[in-house]
């Protein structure tokens, strides 16, 4: 009877969401989805998105009323609607983003034999492997910027009948596994309820079923190195967490505070866990390439789009002409040691004295103080992944909706509130791209300030200062 009770009270709660996602693959089936020169479509589908999110705290607040006990929600049944969310987004064209066929171009040319990482889609070398996904990739002058992970999963979807199908299907199996394993940790935390937040999550949906970012499958190692080090599998954790930097190079910030939770034995167990994997690949990586490969350094110089610290810091540096202040201090140290202008390492200082740059240099001075903070506090292994994350996608250039992926599960855990808000606010900043509305000042405030207005309100309850 109470297992019946359970499912019932599922359904009652996530008929709405349900709903809401069958509403968007009928846009998308209808030809209404996002599409460049068609606002219309693009808004709707958004605001459809939208409302899948309402659906959901709907959803969350009747099961929390409902329930006495996270115990009282059957797993089976919350992972068989996270099952029906991915299975309606897995038709939905990539509208929002072409970043898959960019992936499966990159798988394409590994495949083949060609080493992605130095030969640029438009390379002329490879004009025979040119077809209607080349067409559709994006960023065609700049070679890939993916891990060897990455362009293995690639690769092989690259080769099978239907590529996309493919990848997006063996994506959303990865998150529906790393669903299984944060349902597992959250009760082990006493915290059941709460990982709804992310495992029937739309952003996560339809940014990974639906929209196929590899991000999911970074995420979802990361979960399941934190699952290994609850239960105290260090060495299979640090492989857990190798595969996730090999998946996407962001868990690399958490790594050491991950091999800092566990004890003396444990960390020496981390640490070969996560060696045997990461030297061999950052060697042949290395040698295959002859040095960091120049995808990579292009997206960390050039790459930027709604950073929330970025956007208006950068702007205010050029109203107050601190670039020109900069460029004032190199031509003084110049002067002092002497050297011609055009020569290095002169010209470079100059020619890296514009608001862009010295944004992303104080950020990353920014981003470095949060993660020694980190270290010293010597979080758990869900702190540790929320801070880092937390503090280097906040400081970065570049906040795509998806990158949030990266956060979700971790203040799904703690009751992050002002992220949550945000997961529902970041879809917003694809309105430039799909209705042409300018980005900044509007639609950046409509992204970013409901939820620092959300967590300021809640460090005023509880009395904590802002940091």
């Amino acid at each position: 009877m109470a297992r019946r009770r359970g499912f019932g009270l599922l359904a009652a709660a996530a008929w709405p969401l349900l709903a809401c996602f069958a509403a968007l693959l009928a846009l998308d089936l209808a030809g209404f989805g996002p599409a460049p020169g068609g606002p219309a479509a693009g808004v709707s589908f958004l605001l459809v998105l939208l409302l899948a999110f309402a659906a959901l705290w709907w959803g969350l607040r009747r099961l929390s009323g409902a329930t006495d006990s996270p115990g009282d929600v059957p797993v089976a049944g919350v992972l068989a609607v996270a099952v029906v969310l991915r299975l309606l987004a897995l038709p939905l064209t990539p509208s929002l983003s072409d970043d898959v066929y960019r992936y499966l171009w990159d798988g394409r040319v590994a495949a083949s034999g060609s080493n992605p990482y130095l030969l640029a889609p438009d390379d002329e070398s490879l004009a025979g492997l040119h077809d209607d996904l080349w067409t559709k990739t994006g960023h065609r002058e700049i070679a890939t910027v993916y891990p060897p992970l990455a362009l293995g999963t690639f690769a092989g979807a690259a080769v099978l009948p239907e590529p996309l199908l493919a990848y997006k299907s063996g994506l959303a199996a990865v998150d529906l596994a790393g669903c299984v394993l944060l349902l597992a940790l959250a009760r082990r935390r006493g915290s059941g309820l709460l990982a709804l937040a992310y495992v029937w999550n739309p952003l996560l949906v339809v940014e990974g079923a639906g929209m196929g970012h590899v991000d999911v499958l970074g995420a979802s190692l990361v979960i399941a190195c934190v699952w290994l080090l609850s239960v105290g599998r260090n060495a299979a954790a640090g492989g857990a967490a190798a595969l996730a930097v090999l998946a996407k190079l962001v868990p690399l910030v958490a790594l050491p505070l991950w091999w800092r939770t566990v004890r003396r034995r444990g960390q020496r167990m981390f640490a070969v866990g996560a060696a045997a994997l990461l030297l061999p690949a950052t060697v042949a990586v290395l040698l295959w390439t002859r040095g960091v490969p120049p995808g990579l350094v292009e997206y960390a110089l050039r790459w930027e789009y709604n950073g929330p610290f970025y956007e208006p810091l950068w702007r205010l540096i050029g109203v107050l002409r601190l670039d020109l202040a900069a460029s004032g201090v190199v031509h003084l140290v110049r002067v002092i040691f002497g050297g011609d202008v055009e020569a290095t390492p002169w010209s470079t200082l100059y020619s890296y004295a514009y608001p862009q740059f010295l944004a992303r240099l104080v950020l990353l001075v920014a981003a470095a103080v949060l993660w020694l903070r980190l270290w010293r506090r010597r979080p758990d292994p869900v702190q540790a992944a929320f801070g880092a994350f937390g503090a280097v996608l906040l400081m970065s250039p570049t906040f795509y909706p998806w990158y949030l992926i990266w956060i979700l599960p971790w203040a799904a855990l703690t009751g992050a509130r002002a992220v949550l808000v945000l997961s529902a606010t970041l879809p917003l900043a694809y309105l430039p791209a799909v209705a042409g509305l300018p980005y900044f000042p509007w639609v950046y405030g409509a992204v970013w300030l409901p939820p620092l207005i959300l967590l300021l309100l809640a460090r005023r309850r509880s009395g904590t200062p802002p940091p």
